[in-house]
């Protein structure tokens, strides 16, 4: 349920009634703008009359939501949240933000050159994978701890903050201690413990969709993050399975406008996953951009046909820097920068 505050209320009033409304058990999510002043109510509300509710000369309107996520619904939260990496802010009007680097950390020393590349290209963060879910328990697994060390030493280089995918939870601490940006990847989506354990770090968490799973499911997973007390979250399209043959999966652009009607929180598109093929990179990119996506991650690689995983999906800094910047073009015809 939500309560639409008067802007100019008596705000005795409205601690009467909020306090009234914490006796009744209810979880309270207070929000206040520039023009508007909401509070959530979060719990078992069918109870609560409205009229009574109305009562209270500070309460302008009460809206029952049907919606089953309540911390991540925009009508608890009206204004763009603005998630904030290491000093790097995404979401809102803030600028579009591109993350590049390899699938997987395959050493040190080549983790920090396209880290360079990355940088030198206009990406403002490094993604790269130390520890990788793979479909074939035969398939290179990551390096472990040994990657996101070596990820640490791009950034102390580079300055650029790091993006790794977290895969169970008893490697919290590590991704706490070293890590800018926690990933949780599409198949732990719905990994409920890990979401739960997520909840509890004061870490900024990219969330992907899940490769089969509807918008609504994908809102709730970041619900189970928002419930448990962390509100920074952002949400990543990475392409969806479909019958299609053509492409490694199937990019969803419409989550962009939907995910921005619905909620609060920032998106970014994952056009090398979506597509598994690096000459599709760049158009899904550059569409992500225009349909007002917050972001781009991209799969980058100095050398892709040496990659240990996915390079068929990876660009080569160069193209990286072009796509950069075309993306700036576009970015200025919808009102952002890039």
């Amino acid at each position: 349920m939500i309560l639409t505050v008067k802007k100019d209320c008596d705000r005795n009033e409205l601690q009467r009634l909020m306090n009234q409304l914490e006796k009744k058990g209810l979880e309270l999510n207070f929000s206040e703008g520039a023009n508007y002043i909401v509070l959530g109510l979060v719990g078992d509300t069918t109870a609560l009359d409205v009229d009574w509710l109305k009562s209270f000369t500070c309460v302008k309107e009460v809206t029952r939501v049907q919606a089953p996520y309540k911390k991540a619904n925009r009508l608890f939260h009206p204004e763009d949240s603005i998630i904030d990496v290491s000093g790097i802010k995404v979401g809102g009007h803030e600028k579009i933000v591109v993350i590049g680097g390899p699938c997987s950390v395959e050493g040190e020393q080549i983790i920090c050159d396209i880290a360079q590349e990355v940088k030198d290209a206009g990406g403002v963060m490094l993604r790269g994978g130390a520890y990788k879910p793979r479909t074939s328990p035969y398939a290179f697994q990551g390096m472990g701890t040994e990657g996101i060390l070596a990820m640490v030493k791009a950034r102390e280089k580079t300055g650029l903050p790091i993006v790794s995918e977290l895969m169970s939870a008893d490697k919290i601490d590590e991704f706490v201690e070293h890590v800018d940006l926690i990933q949780v990847g599409a198949r732990n989506m719905q990994n409920f413990d890990l979401l739960k354990a997520l909840g509890k770090v004061d870490k900024p968490v990219l969330l992907k969709r899940g490769l089969a799973n509807t918008i609504e499911e994908w809102i709730m997973a970041a619900e189970y993050i928002m419930a448990g007390g962390n509100k920074n979250v952002i949400l990543c399209e990475r392409g969806i399975r479909t019958f299609e043959k053509y492409t490694r999966n199937t990019l969803d652009l419409s989550v962009v406008p939907i995910i921005k009607e619905r909620t609060h929180l920032p998106i970014i598109i994952d056009p090398s996953h979506a597509t598994g093929d690096w000459k599709l990179v760049e158009a899904m990119s550059l569409a992500a951009i225009a349909a007002g996506a917050d972001g781009l991650i991209i799969e980058v690689h100095s050398c892709p046909e040496c990659a240990w995983s996915d390079g068929a999906q990876s660009l080569k800094p160069a193209k990286f820097a072009s796509l950069i910047e075309k993306g700036r073009a576009i970015a200025q015809v919808i009102g952002r920068e890039l």
